[in-house]
Formats: structure tokens, sequence, C-alpha cells
């Protein structure tokens, strides 16, 4: 969020002091909010700054970390809270991010964020605050570095980097209807018992009313600022901001949880960061959709060939390879599913090596980079666009082929032949075009 006499649209870091760090440009945002109710008072645009709560020592993981409070751990490479924020990133109704960090950590600490925004280029705000003595102290401090615009807080620990969009999203939609806390819960499946100071069973709960909290949590700003500053005149403590809103008798709502919402806490959760796949996740692969298109001209020396299937017909097609318009569709639409730019990048018609080369070969090694990014197909569309030659007797031979070199079912690719009713190039036989839409999960 920019300050007065800032340029709009750039990151601006701040410690407390007014000096500019970390600029960047932010990508442009969505305008419209998925999960908005019309009649909320949020209508209008959200504001949503998200504080991460990386200020504790981690005691019970010291030994296993060097000593270093445990948000610093490296997951992937990366700190742990930063694989924490990453998330936020990818909601449309979160502006930025205010990292809490201990005092002594929190130059170095400044330096990673300003490097891993640089790389990552996550679209945020982003500002830095020191923490207090406990959790509740450097949320406190936290709060005062979101901008006072802001109509939605959310606490996020540093030791959750599992945290799912659909869950943050449930949050928001809850804060969007008006409810000022709102909390992410999962059902207690042990039995739980309260004891007394002798150790001895006082009481036990009915389960089915208990819930294993979470975050993120939501807040409506001025009712989480009045809670902190209550609990400070009155030297109350809470272990969650949401009890904190509890202690004023404001209502707080809870959101079903993610059972992957998991947190860092005990040298055995330190196996979660080691099981988890290459992008951080412990979540179900990430759906993706690639899309494909190629066209060719007729009247080349290139024999006509669909799918890796020949067509016998009396035209033949111009391409540098051999000229499969629909295999050159579906490589482009697998590398839009894998993000590895386009054919003509990878296999440019500048060079001789792929001269006439079959398009299968050409397959095989994009099907190769595919893997290589965690990649796994579910299901091919394809479609050929061609008043000749005629492509429906061939089509499920095709599809046959496409499904062998995909090493998919046959239900799992669908080959459509069509015209364009005599309009356009293929209208007038001067070419073929092909689209293609591919489907996957990745890792």
């Amino acid at each position: 969020m920019s300050r007065p006499g800032q340029p709009p649209g750039r990151l601006l870091e701040a410690a407390g002091d007014r000096r500019p760090r970390g600029m960047m440009t932010i990508p442009p945002r969505r305008d419209t909010e998925p999960g908005l109710q019309s009649g909320s008072r949020f209508r209008y645009r959200m504001q949503c700054w998200v504080i991460i709560a990386a200020g504790g020592r981690g005691q019970r993981l010291a030994a296993y970390s060097s000593g270093r409070p445990k948000q610093f751990l490296s997951f992937g490479g990366e700190p742990l809270y930063w694989r924490s924020a990453l998330p936020f990133a990818r909601i449309a109704r979160v502006r930025g991010v205010v990292f809490v960090f201990p005092p002594d950590f929190l130059d170095a600490a400044r330096k990673d964020v300003a490097r891993l925004a640089l790389r990552d280029t996550p679209g945020l705000a982003w500002k830095i605050a020191s923490g207090g003595a406990t959790r509740q102290d450097s949320v406190r401090k936290g709060l005062t570095a979101v901008p006072q615009e802001a109509d939605a807080v959310l606490i996020h620990d540093a030791a959750r980097p599992f945290v799912d969009p659909a869950l943050i999203n449930r949050v928001l939609d809850a804060l969007a209807a008006g409810h000022s806390g709102v909390v992410p819960g999962m059902a207690v499946t042990d039995t739980i018992k309260e004891i007394d100071a002798d150790n001895r069973v006082a009481a036990t709960p009915a389960r089915d009313r208990l819930r294993a909290v979470q975050t993120p949590q939501g807040f409506d700003p001025a009712a989480l600022r009045r809670a902190h500053d209550h609990a400070a005149r009155l030297g109350l403590g809470a272990t969650d901001d949401a009890a904190l809103l509890e202690l004023l008798g404001q209502a707080v709502l809870v959101v079903d949880g993610d059972e992957t919402n998991r947190k860092i806490t005990t040298p055995a959760d330190l196996a979660l960061l080691q099981s988890a796949g290459p992008e951080g996740s412990m979540n179900a692969p990430l759906p993706v959709t690639g899309f494909g298109y190629d066209v060719h001209r007729y009247g080349g020396d290139r024999p006509f060939m669909l799918g890796g299937v020949p067509i016998p017909c009396e035209f033949a097609v111009s391409a540098h390879s051999d000229g499969d318009v629909l295999l050159h569709a579906l490589m482009d639409a697998l590398l839009g599913c894998a993000g590895r730019g386009d054919i003509g990048t990878l296999f440019p018609d500048s060079a001789p090596e792929f001269d006439g080369i079959s398009s299968g070969i050409l397959l095989a090694e994009v099907l190769r980079l595919t893997a290589q990014c965690g990649l796994t197909l579910t299901h091919a569309d394809l479609t050929v666009v061609a008043q000749v030659p005629k492509v429906a007797p061939y089509r499920e031979q095709i599809a046959k082929n496409i499904a062998s070199l995909l090493q998919l079912p046959i239900a799992s690719v669908n080959v459509k032949a069509t015209t364009e009713e005599r309009l356009g190039f293929t209208g007038e036989k001067l070419g073929i075009k092909a689209y293609a839409v591919v489907t996957g999960l990745k890792r």
C-alpha cells in the first residue's frame, strides 16, 4: 500500500522508519472479489492485510535448529515464514503483509524478505515490525503497521506453511458477511479431559462442541485493536487473538478448518517438511489447464500428418518440422500447463536439426519437461479445423495414437473435427488449424 507521496502500484517496506525500501511493481489485481455477498458491509473492494506472527523463539525446536527460531528453518531452500506467507499472494482481496520478527533478527530478516520479494514478485505490499515478549505483544505491534484504511486483517502463524487459499477465502467470506472475528477450526476426534491442580479429571467436555483452532484468524481491525487495548490495560493474556475478542464479549465465528494446515511445533513435526512435495504443499496437487493453437498452410512438401497418423490426400503442408498441426497445438497446451513457454522457443524453425523432424519426437521431449515440472496429465481435448481433407474417418485412430503417446486412457482423449463453413483461409482450402486444451495436476 503506497503512502502519500509515493507512486501508486509500488511496494513499500517499513520498519518504524520512513525510508522506502524493497520497491517493485505490483501486478494488476482483479477488481471483482469472489465470495462477497451483495448485502454485506464489504460491497466495495476489500482491503485486507495479513500479519505473519514470526516473533517467537520456538524453544521446543531450538535444539534441532541450531538455536535459531523455527520460523527461520529452511523449507525447500526458503525460510518457513516465507512459505507460510506466499499462499496469501494468491488471494485478490489481500493487499499486503506485515512480518513480525524478533528484534535481534530484524535487520537480517528485512534483507531476506527484500531478496525473496524481488525474486518471487508476490504482488503484495510488505512491511516489517519488531516483535514483543509474547505472541500477543507481537501481534499488537504488528497491528500498528497495518494501514488504517484496511478493513480486514488476518493473523497467521509463521510456522503454518501448508495453508490453502480455499481456507483463506472461507475466513474472508465470513468477514465480508459482517462477522468481527472468524477462526478456522477442526472437529476434535480425541476425548478431552479437563484436570485439576492434582492432575485428576475435573470434567469431560462434550466432544461435539469442541474445535481445534487454526490460523489464519480474521478480524475487523478496529475490533481487534480494541480487544488488544482492553487486554493490555487489564493485564490479560490469551493464546490467540480470538480469545481477546471473547474477553470483550464479542462473538467469534468458527468456519471449517483444513486437516493439512498443520503447524510446525515439535521435533516430530519436522518430518512434515521432509514429506511435503516440491512446491512445499501437503494439499492435493494443483489442477492446471493449458491451451494450444497452431496453423499450417497448404502448398508445401510435407506429407499430411495429423496426431501422428498419416492422412492420404492431395494436400501437402508447409512446415519446418513434419507439419503435424494437431501435435503442435497439443505440445503448446502441455507447455502451458507446466509454464514452460511454447514450441517456437524450444524448437525454433531456424534450427536445422529440427528440419523435417517427427512431431512425435518433439512431443516426447515436451512430455519429459512437463514430468520434471511435476505435471500429471488427466485429459486432452483436441479440435481440428479444416474444410479439407475430411478428418472424421480418421478421428478414432488419431485419438488412440495420441492416447498412446500421452500414456492416457482412450476415454481421456477427445478429438473433434469441424469446418468454418467455407469462411476464412480454412474455408478457402488454404490451410488447416488446430486447438488443444489439456488438463492435469501439478505438484
